[in-house]
């Protein structure tokens, strides 16, 4: 099943159940594909964005709400800082299972040898190769962070 259907059904099932916070968050997701659909539809894509597009999507949308949520928790408006969380839990029920951090070295010493990557300004690659096989299984900044330290050393 893909993740438009995917999202599509648990609307219905929140919508039922009269789950208001799981219905207002995938509708908040539904909004965010439907506007990366539009930007695709532009630059000429008109199936709109694939599954990990939307999987990248749900993860930066993710990282957002946890931002807001040590946001407000430091400003001490803790119904703020429940409602951040609660969206997180939402969202994350959709994702793939996390990768370790173990995993996601091996899968980054695999990716720079695969593509014969040997200098930093060759991270991209790497970087791009990630994006479009692990979307939403990894936090990409630390990634990143992974891949510069392996590329520098």
């Amino acid at each position: 099943m893909d993740k438009r259907t995917e999202l599509n059904n648990a609307l219905k099932e929140a919508m039922k159940a009269k789950d208001e916070i799981t219905v207002a968050t995938v509708r908040l997701i539904n909004a965010g594909i439907k506007d990366r659909d539009i930007n695709a539809r532009s630059s000429g894509n008109m199936d709109g964005i694939g599954d990990s597009e939307i999987l990248s999507m749900m993860q930066s949308m993710i990282k957002q709400r946890q931002e807001s949520a040590e946001t407000y928790k430091g400003a001490n408006r803790m119904d703020l800082y429940d409602r951040e969380i609660g969206e997180v839990a939402v969202i994350q029920k959709f994702m793939p299972q996390q990768m370790s951090e173990a995993e996601v070295d091996n899968v980054i010493s695999g990716l720079i040898t695969e593509l014969n990557v040997t200098d930093i300004k060759e991270m991209g690659k790497v970087m791009a190769e990630l994006k479009t096989r692990y979307a939403g299984k990894l936090d990409m900044t630390k990634a990143s962070g992974a891949i510069k330290k392996r590329l520098a050393g």
